[in-house]
């Protein structure tokens, strides 16, 4: 029997010895190996923090001291260590655990969000908290790194803790030179000076062995040269490092040598104010497919085999990579198309363009707030940029698009991945929310695409525009069969389908944002089997609404808008407005997300159970039909 499966709780790591507890590394990183290639998850990031989190659970006492991962995607093994290893089978599935922390599964979760570069604030904050309220001897702890320290907050709330000298908290780095890839800025070059700088551990461990073994003498001589050892090591750090922040610091640190982890990590817990400990560590560490992943070192992976890390799904053609041809097509033609990611280079599609025009790309880490206004000033200055980010994150960059590129009516182009529900990565990664908070900018277009043709197109349109910015936006995954437009009106809706208007049948006007043409086809041919006649039409750009949808929504009994974002502020609530304007007073209804942070569960399910699939569609449309009828 393994010695995973008598811990029942951290605490159990304390009567291990160092031996037992490498064991139970290697046994740790089979366990994730084993899992993961069956569910997919953030394979990389947590092989190469399993020594680390063993040694932060063995020396503190969570819960009583909160351990807060940033990006939380890098604390598999401290679910494994807190009791959640038998519950892997159904790592990010509809019921099961999360990929990432989570309040609802443990009282050793204090967090779940993964948005990165947040951590070192919730630290801040509880540290203050514990002050204030007489608990001040307990510590808190915060995990950063895998690119997170690019990230403009984590130098605020270092500020802010440096301020706090009598304030405990614990700033791990976990300094694995990488986000998704590379990491990226002066703050990782410094790291990277740090991690291959060994004149100090060096000195003074041959300082150590060479004068103890002269007996008392050595002893008095080497307490003197420890005395020292600060300004030894302000010689060798960088003087870039942490400037005037006052924070005491340790490091480098072996991150894979749990008897250095566990020596550094006893000193910043019986230190009294903040203290930073630099782990250098490896992603992927001791599995070489993810070692041997020069792309991202298995970031994220969907099934794979164990033994070789090759996918066993076959790959499809995706939204990305449409997105990617698109932009690269762009480039050839246009001197003045610029490309600029948050530390995603490949998950967004950039990484071939980065590769062709290295001198027009620009990869800015984690930093989605300085990526906009940096677009910014490229516009100002003559350039067309192009931001391409996740859905999600753009919800950090939301005052920039507003008064940095709205304000200024700046050609900036915005690609939106993973718009819409994405699924399994859980509630703050599904990108709900970026068609109610873009459309409220003064000036801005956004187009929302049906299929990989209509990308191309919408796009191309979009860096056409220089009067303002535009917003493309699309949802994660295989395209979907493209959908033909029967005609094209001219303001530019599609027009998808129309019935043949019957006496006595009610009429329906389908208005289907993006990826939803496909299904809203699909109810339509269930609405005529039933006697209705309907149209649906694509609206291709939705903001601003499209004036061709005023004079169709007069000529039907009722409209309904199906779209892949909150109702709340959404394309509907748009319409709705247009329609009150122009003094249309046909019935709208609207179906889309509603207000509510999405669990992890796969796309599919997820729109099944907020009634967005075709069965729950045609449910809602029949029961207002109904009514209707009835009045």
């Amino acid at each position: 029997m393994g010695i995973l499966s008598g811990l029942s709780s951290p605490a159990d790591l304390r009567r291990l010895d160092v031996a037992q507890l490498e064991a139970l590394a290697d046994e740790i990183r089979q366990l994730l190996v084993e899992k993961v290639s069956a569910t997919g998850g953030h394979l990389g990031p947590n092989l190469g923090v399993v020594e680390l989190t063993i040694a932060l659970h063995r020396i503190f006492e969570s819960p009583e001291d909160p351990i807060i991962f940033d990006t939380s995607h890098q604390s598999y093994v401290h679910k494994i260590l807190t009791g959640r290893a038998d519950a892997f089978d159904t790592l990010r599935q509809r019921g099961g655990i999360s990929g990432y922390t989570a309040r609802n599964e443990s009282e050793h979760d204090w967090t779940e969000s993964s948005h990165a570069s947040a951590a070192l604030s919730y630290a801040d904050g509880m540290a203050k908290a514990f002050q204030l309220t007489g608990r001040s001897e307990r510590k808190v702890v915060a995990v950063v790194g895998d690119g997170a320290l690019t990230g403009g907050m984590c130098w605020e709330a270092l500020n802010n803790i440096a301020s706090g000298h009598d304030r405990n908290v614990v700033i791990v780095v976990n300094d694995n030179g990488r986000s998704y890839s590379p990491t990226i800025g002066g703050f990782a070059d410094n790291l990277a000076r740090l991690r291959m700088e060994r004149s100090y551990d060096e000195f003074m461990e041959h300082g150590k062995k060479t004068l103890k073994s002269m007996g008392w003498v050595g002893e008095r001589t080497f307490e003197a040269l420890s005395a020292v050892k600060e300004g030894v090591k302000s010689h060798i750090i960088p003087t870039e490092m942490f400037p005037e922040l006052d924070m005491k610091y340790v490091g480098p640190v072996k991150g894979h040598d749990l008897k250095s982890l566990l020596h550094a990590l006893t000193y910043a817990r019986n230190y009294d104010g903040p203290i930073i400990v630099h782990a250098v560590t490896e992603k992927g560490h001791g599995y070489a497919p993810a070692v041997n992943d020069i792309a991202d070192q298995m970031h994220a992976t969907g099934v794979i085999d164990p033994l070789t890390g090759v996918a066993l799904s076959q790959s499809k053609p995706d939204w990305t990579s449409v997105f990617t041809d698109a932009v690269l097509d762009a480039a050839e033609r246009r001197d003045d198309i610029v490309a600029i990611t948050a530390a995603m280079a490949g998950p967004t599609g950039l990484a071939p363009f980065s590769e062709k025009f290295p001198d027009r790309f620009f990869d800015v880490g984690i930093a989605e707030q300085h990526a906009v206004t940096s677009a910014a000033g490229l516009a100002l200055a003559g350039m067309h940029p192009v931001v391409a980010i996740y859905s999600t994150f753009l919800n950090r960059a939301f005052d920039q698009m507003l008064m940095d590129v709205g304000l200024l009516g700046l050609p900036v182009t915005f690609v939106l991945d993973r718009s819409g529900v994405t699924g399994p990565d859980g509630a703050s990664h599904n990108g709900v929310w970026d068609m109610a908070l873009s459309s409220i900018v003064p000036g801005i277009r956004i187009a929302a695409p049906r299929d990989g043709a209509q990308l191309k197109e919408l796009f191309d349109a979009a860096l056409d525009i220089t009067d303002g910015p535009t917003v493309v936006r699309y949802p994660k995954g295989a395209l979907p069969t493209e959908v033909p437009a029967l005609m094209q009106l001219e303001d530019g809706v599609d027009m998808l389908h129309y019935s043949d208007a019957t006496e006595d049948g009610l009429d329906v006007l389908l208005v289907a944002v993006g990826s939803f043409a496909g299904v809203a086809l699909e109810v339509a041919a269930s609405l005529e089997a039933l006697g209705v006649n309907v149209t649906v039409v694509d609206p291709r750009w939705i903001v601003p609404v499209p004036a061709s949808l005023v004079g169709l929504a007069d000529d039907h009994d009722l409209v309904v808008v199906i779209e892949d974002g909150i109702v709340r502020g959404g394309v509907g609530s748009l319409l709705s407005e247009v329609l009150s304007a122009a003094e249309v007073d046909t019935p709208l209804r609207r179906l889309g997300f509603p207000s509510l942070f999405p669990m992890h569960s796969s796309r599919s399910e997820l729109l099944a159970e907020v009634g967005l699939d075709h069965d729950g569609i045609l449910a809602s449309i029949s029961g207002w039909l109904e009514g209707l009828v009835e009045d």
